[in-house]
């Protein structure tokens, strides 16, 4: 090995290599998603995160009253419902 160096073998001391890419902060981003909402009895076309969404189903479900009212309620969650209010009679 004269008259070079050579790293085979050398082992990785807490990450710090010579060819290593930097780190960059990683930025996150809501999954936001196109819904129909009712707002004081009109349609409203707004965009809401998907973690808002899974929140008023839940509600929705649970018989809860929800924050937003969701104009089109897909029919997976109204048998969600259905079934939720049978168990409790």
């Amino acid at each position: 090995m004269y008259g070079r160096s050579h790293t085979h073998h050398r082992g990785v001391a807490g990450g710090r290599w010579k060819k290593r890419a930097p780190k960059t902060q990683r930025l996150f981003k809501p999954n936001l998603q196109p819904v129909t909402i009712m707002e004081k009895g009109s349609f409203k076309r707004v965009k809401l995160c998907n973690k808002c969404l899974k929140r008023i189903r839940k509600d929705m479900v649970d018989g809860k009253k929800p924050f937003l009212t969701i104009a089109n309620v897909p029919s997976n969650i109204t048998a969600g419902i259905a079934a939720k209010q049978a168990e409790m009679r």
